[in-house]
């Protein structure tokens, strides 16, 4: 082992000895690996920021990996059982949302259906309602009849947008990024005037239009004043308000927003891995309300896997061609070293007569070889990571989640590894060619 570790320092000295007395074939070494070198790196680092951003957006949007859903049915016994279950714990929250519009009466909004307000309109209303009514017959069959009146409306000062109403604090479950004013206060009474939380599309709508405080809930028979409390970041790009659910039934029932033909308010309920009491007494507080096993879906949330799968192709696909670079800078070594060894032949050869090992000769070559990828690989990561640090206020301007965190390491880590295994693949036929130099070369000198 001692031998070994001896011949392994011999060749590095060796190999930078030879590297110093050769600087412009070195240099030309890492010209042409320094692209397939920064080519790996940088398909590590974008895979990397691309997998931050999905995983940003996905946790704002479906929750923290690891999270329990329940999905229940829109029945007022289902939704009366919930909120009795979920009633004073921490560990679980129920959502439901509705459509609703602020603004005017009496006018159609000038985003019907709740559509960003930069997308062109594709029609809807209420999202379920607006120009459509349901009407059922004696048998219980329901239909959707267009309601001409409604289309007759004319478009005011008014925005639709989706109400998502919670019976707690949801940022334990989706962590949403505040931007302006303050969050939803679940500890005092509630209040006849809803407070509302905006995403960053419902904030744009009342910013670029001035429209008044009056605010229409579908299955609402009164028009509530609601107050906006701030602005957080949920990754979607439909206007969205976030609203106590306690406020919001208020002026709207789980009784009146049922019907036959799209049912009531569909509960989303959102508990912590931990929260199996919790589970338990909403199953047996909804299994006396009449609703099964068979009525209820369970999943948990596995965002990092969904992304991973995704991203999985692109990384294939990048990775080739990064790799497909990386050889081209391979064949550029390989060149640079075997005509340096073909230089090289005299000295090798009396390194033989004098008693160096053939594998001690293939080693030097190897350790040129390897340190030059691993400079190589220094410098192409400290491009990578400069160009990144400048370009990092320009990325942040296209998506908010690839300004957070440094340079990431694992790209720095492809960049080594890279490096490294570059040298190796370039140097090895050289190697093989030097060790097998014989004695009798010696006397050309």
């Amino acid at each position: 082992m001692i031998r070994l570790s001896g011949r392994l320092r011999s060749a590095v000295i060796i190999g930078l000895q030879g590297i110093r007395a050769r600087k412009t074939r070195t240099l030309l070494s890492m010209v042409s690996l320094f692209l397939g070198v920064l080519s790996v790196t940088v398909v590590q680092a974008a895979s990397q920021m691309a997998q931050r951003a999905a995983l940003a957006d996905i946790e704002l949007i479906e929750g923290i990996d690891g999270t329990l859903r329940m999905y229940i049915d829109g029945t007022p016994e289902a939704a009366d059982a919930t909120i009795r279950s979920l009633e004073g714990r921490s560990d679980a929250v129920a959502l439901t949302s509705v459509q609703a519009i602020i603004g005017e009466p009496n006018v159609r909004p000038v985003n019907e259906g709740g559509v960003p307000f930069d997308q062109e309109w594709w029609g809807g209303g209420w999202g379920w309602g607006g120009h459509v009514r349901i009407e059922c017959d004696p048998t219980g069959y329901c239909y959707e009849v267009i309601d001409e009146d409604y289309l007759q409306t004319p478009v005011g000062a008014a925005i639709e947008l989706k109400v998502v109403a919670m019976s707690g604090d949801i940022r334990q479950f989706r962590p949403f990024r505040p931007v302006a004013g303050e969050w939803l206060d679940f500890t005092t009474d509630p209040s006849y005037s809803p407070g509302l939380v905006l995403n960053r599309e419902a904030a744009k709508g009342l910013e670029r239009y001035r429209v008044p405080a009056e605010m229409r809930i579908m299955g609402g028979s009164k028009n509530p004043t609601p107050r906006i409390l701030g602005v957080v970041e949920d990754g979607q790009s439909w206007p969205t308000a976030y609203v106590r659910l306690d406020e919001l039934l208020n002026w709207v029932s789980f009784e009146a927003s049922a019907n036959g033909y799209y049912g009531g308010l569909g509960l989303e309920v959102f508990l912590a891995p931990h929260a199996t009491e919790t589970l338990q007494v909403l199953r047996a507080n909804l299994a006396a309300a009449g609703i099964g096993e068979d009525r209820l879906f369970v999943d948990v949330i596995d965002s990092r896997k969904e992304v991973e799968q995704s991203l999985l192709v692109l990384r294939i696909v990048f990775f080739g061609m990064a790799g497909l670079v990386l050889l081209i800078g391979v064949a550029g070594i390989l060149n640079v070293t075997l005509a340096t060894v073909g230089e090289r032949i005299e000295e090798f050869a009396l390194r033989r007569a004098v008693g160096t090992p053939r594998t001690l000769l293939a080693g030097i070559v190897l350790a040129e070889t390897m340190i030059t990828g691993l400079f190589t690989a220094a410098a192409a990561i400290g491009f990578a990571a400069l160009v990144f640090q400048v370009a990092a206020p320009l990325l942040a301007q296209l998506h908010y989640s690839l300004a957070v965190g440094p340079f990431p390491w694992e790209a720095a880590l492809a960049g080594v590894i890279a490096g490294l295994f570059a040298g190796l693949l370039g140097g090895l036929i050289p190697a093989v060619r030097a060790a097998r130099i014989p004695i009798a070369s010696v006397m050309r000198a």
